[in-house]
């Protein structure tokens, strides 16, 4: 699904922000994320979601090597894609509804689809009743499953998610956990980058480690 073969990206003649990291992550596999601040997990999951590019190595992704891929074409590879960021990025002047049919809304779809798809994408996330309510009402832990309802509206391969719940209390953080087991016992593969140690040792998943750019470690917890 996703493989990292001797991956390195440096932003200057001397600053290797990741070096040589292998792994692989399976079709339906979930895990963690893991390292010091500063470490390369942003960077990691800027180059899969091709926000950045490696320097050397290379990344595949369901058989697409991402270094290869034409400009034109990054949109449509980004739609198996699913992000979901700590700080929600919603839109404050629009509804929960308008905000996860954003990515709908460009890629073209007519309305009643769209429709239907907002509906039960929030119904997964138990948000349907909120639909026409504006961000700024909504709780911290409702605004990140708005999050998560807008990343899984186009049906993703793999969910990456930065950092998803360092914002919330542990309650609001093992709900936010408890979806996405559930979007990955039924296929779809989840990264999630995280420093919250405590939440890592209560699921029982693999972990791969970052220090100084390097994969230290991976292991099942």
């Amino acid at each position: 699904m996703l493989i990292f073969d001797k991956v390195c990206k440096r932003y200057s003649d001397t600053d290797d922000v990741l070096l040589d990291v292998n792994f692989q992550l399976q079709r339906g596999e979930m895990a963690f994320l893991t390292g010091h601040s500063g470490a390369g997990k942003t960077t990691l999951l800027k180059l899969i979601a091709m926000i950045e590019q490696c320097t050397r190595g290379q990344i595949l992704l369901s058989g697409h090597n991402l270094n290869q891929i034409k400009e034109r074409h990054i949109p449509f590879i980004r739609r198996k894609l699913g992000l979901i960021f700590q700080d929600y990025k919603l839109l404050q002047d629009r509804t929960v509804f308008d905000n996860v049919a954003l990515p709908l809304v460009i890629s073209g779809y007519g309305h009643k689809e769209i429709a239907r798809r907002v509906r039960a994408s929030l119904d997964k996330v138990g948000l349907l009743t909120k639909e026409k309510k504006y961000p700024l009402a909504l709780s911290g832990g409702e605004q990140q499953r708005v999050g998560i309802a807008r990343a899984v509206i186009n049906k993703p391969s793999l969910i990456l998610a930065d950092e998803p719940t360092g914002s919330l209390d542990p309650e609001l953080s093992s709900e936010v956990m408890r979806l996405f087991e559930q979007f990955q016992q039924v296929g779809v593969s989840v990264l999630i980058a995280t420093h919250d140690i405590n939440l890592i040792r209560r699921m029982d998943y693999r972990v791969l480690t970052l220090g100084h750019g390097q994969l230290i470690e991976s292991t099942s917890t």
